[in-house]
């Protein structure tokens, strides 16, 4: 047994490099099957980010489906989502570059589909029938804001037909077993869909389009999720109609609950394709309810409403996927100590097979820090979740005395939530010699409809307050250096951290990762989906521009006193690069050591090999210069200013 070495917390030397991050890890981001056939998705940041799908045969053999240069990623309301669907073999998907749909049959070269027009698809469905995609369409040919519709488009000529239209949004096309019936989903501004959505149904008339649509479940104030219909053709959702999304069915005019609990069996729907249930037969249904922000499997029993745990080592699992005849469930899972992975499992022994890692890292566990779920006070007498990691690494201990440097964590989204499984960014860091606290602040999902309300009309405060009470409790507790509480995120994360630099003296650095700094701009300037989010979590723009004004850390620089890095994808269309620039310009005009990062050829969250890298290691070395403390890793300078000299 070897003795540990003596390190600063921070200086630490761990195997999990910035290099073995991008090398050795795929994203793995949705799955499907078809039969004995497995299917997935794959973002390697290797090839430039490129998603690539892959198809794993019976047999168990692998083949990437769209050759270079094809990258499978939609752009439908710009973070995509059900990029590609497969039937008879036969893979349809939408192509990056150009966004058109194209087909690629087993050993050929994919095809085009759809016209070279500036439309956008995701979320396709076959209608075997009739030869023909339902899709949804984001229609940019005309100047101003794009229509979202419900398309068929025809498999033989590529030719669309409009199926719905009038609505805001729609998403979620689902067609009945025997192709009679279609369901789909549809919101309109200012909500967002985890706000409230409307369940719609029709038949579809000799032409294939819908007639007489009814709506069967939702409204303004309600959150559908996931429309599916069971073998025997009853239609079941999500809907949070309680204050949790919990399972109900739709029959003969009557909408029941199959399996009321405290447990969230939907998701924001950030994207397309999300699924956390399916069907094993028609009163059996495999699906993934998340208890207190982790994720369980469980077969329910849709007759006694009986849900049976099965018992797996994974805590978040996503994109589930069943083939009723074999009784297979697959899904995408992740635990805290392993690479995400492809994971097959047979409902009727229990047994699991993994088909695909996301990488094979070969990582001591004595360099993996397993989270802890903590609870803390927050404002007004409430409280607030997050994981938090402590430092760990089994080749070094700190200085008796010193308590480690605490990085807090604040997610995107602001409707998202942060999960309790491997993430090599925070092992990078906790391996250091860091600990870090990855809240779940109100207004994140996980934990019932009234706690993601929380940040109704108070973005920019309850998030900041959770964050910062965070931080303060576990100093409190003398579990971290309160003297070195740092803060960082990304996209909505990134407003985050601003505002809590901005509007609070907690934290003694910070990290913006293509974040918010000005509310007004983003509700000026982003895209549609998005173009009225802050209607609900600021107020109405731009009768209330003062609130905007009031919560934008761009008007509020006198407040900062401390070192800033900001990191910019150049063609990001979400938070545009202006708002880090002009954040970057005030606090170097102030005095105060910053640094700003921009990346060519980049969008909204970082796909590159090489940038994430550059990312990883000029954040570690910002806060190494801050903190005074020297770093075991050779990393590329990062020019600071306001505080190197050359």
């Amino acid at each position: 047994m070897t003795t540990a070495e003596t390190g600063r917390y921070g200086s630490w030397r761990s195997p999990i490099s910035s290099d073995l991050i991008v090398r050795g890890m795929v994203g793995l981001k949705d799955a499907a099957l078809e039969g004995e056939d497995v299917y997935w998705l794959e973002g390697r940041p290797g090839e430039g980010g490129r998603t690539v799908i892959v198809h794993r045969s019976p047999e168990g053999q692998t083949r990437d489906v769209n050759p270079q240069p094809f990258n499978a990623r939609t752009r439908v309301h710009e973070y995509g989502g059900g990029d590609f669907v497969v039937h008879n073999g036969t893979v349809y998907f939408s192509n990056f570059a150009d966004q058109r749909l194209y087909s690629a049959h087993p050993g050929g070269v994919p095809e085009p589909l759809t016209a070279e027009i500036d439309h956008r698809y995701a979320d396709m469905t076959v209608d075997a029938a009739r030869n023909r995609l339902i899709a949804v369409r984001e229609d940019h040919t005309d100047p101003g804001e794009p229509v979202n519709e419900l398309v068929g488009i025809s498999l033989e000529d590529g030719a669309e037909t409009v199926l719905a239209t009038g609505q805001d949004f729609c998403s979620s096309p689902r067609l009945s077993p025997d192709g009679r019936s279609l369901a789909w989903l549809t919101w309109n501004h200012p909500n967002m869909p985890w706000d409230g959505t409307e369940l719609w149904v029709a038949g579809l008339d000799e032409s294939g389009r819908p007639a007489a649509p009814e709506r069967v479940a939702g409204g303004p104030d309600e959150s559908v999720f996931q429309p599916e219909w069971s073998p025997d053709g009853t239609l079941h959702f999500v809907s949070d109609r309680t204050g949790w999304w919990n399972l109900y069915r739709s029959e003969r005019g009557f909408v029941e609950p199959l399996c009321p609990m405290e447990a969230e069996f939907g998701l924001p729907q950030w994207q397309f394709g999300m699924s956390t249930y399916g069907f094993l037969s028609p009163t059996r249904i495999a699906c993934a309810p998340i208890e207190r922000g982790v994720f369980r499997l469980g077969l329910l029993n849709t007759q006694t409403g009986e849900l049976a745990q099965i018992e797996t080592p994974y805590s978040v699992i996503g994109h589930l996927r069943t083939n009723g005849g074999s009784g297979e469930i697959l899904f995408v899972a992740g635990s805290p100590t392993e690479p995400p992975a492809i994971v097959r499992l047979d409902a009727r022994t229990g047994d699991s097979e993994v088909l695909h890692r996301a990488g094979d890292l070969g990582i001591d566990s004595g360099y993996l820090s397993a989270p802890e779920t903590v609870e803390f006070p927050t404002e007004n007498g409430l409280t607030a979740h997050g994981f938090f990691y402590p430092p760990k690494n089994r080749d070094f201990a700190a200085p008796e005395g010193e308590l480690p440097p605490l990085l807090v964590l604040s997610h995107g989204g602001p409707t998202g939530m942060t999960l309790p499984s491997l993430d090599l960014e925070i092992q990078h860091r906790t391996s250091r010699g860091f600990a870090v606290l990855d809240v779940n602040y109100g207004g994140s999902t996980g934990y019932g409809r009234e706690y993601r309300r929380r940040l109704d009309g108070m973005w920019g405060v309850v998030d900041v307050d959770d964050c910062a009470g965070g931080a303060k409790y576990l100093a409190e507790k003398g579990l971290v250096d309160g003297d070195r509480l740092l803060i960082a995120g990304g996209s909505a994360g990134g407003y985050t951290t601003l505002c809590a630099l901005a509007f609070r003296d907690a934290f003694a650095a910070g990290a913006s990762h293509y974040g918010v700094s000005d509310a007004a701009a983003l509700a000026e300037e982003t895209h549609k989906f998005e173009s009225r989010y802050l209607d609900g979590l600021i107020g109405p723009y731009p009768e209330r521009a003062d609130l905007y004004r009031e919560r934008s850390p761009i008007h509020h620089t006198d407040g900062l006193s401390c070192p800033v890095i900001f990191f910019q994808g150049l063609e990001d269309e979400v938070v545009p690069p202006n708002q880090a620039i002009t954040m970057f310009e005030a606090l170097k005009a102030k005095g105060l050591p910053v640094a700003y990062l921009p990346f060519e050829g980049e969008q909204h969250g970082f796909r590159r090999a090489e940038n994430i890298k550059r990312a990883l290691d000029a954040e570690l070395y910002f806060y190494s210069r801050v903190f005074g403390f020297d770093l075991a890793d050779d990393v590329e300078p990062v020019r600071i200013e306001n505080l190197d000299t050359k």
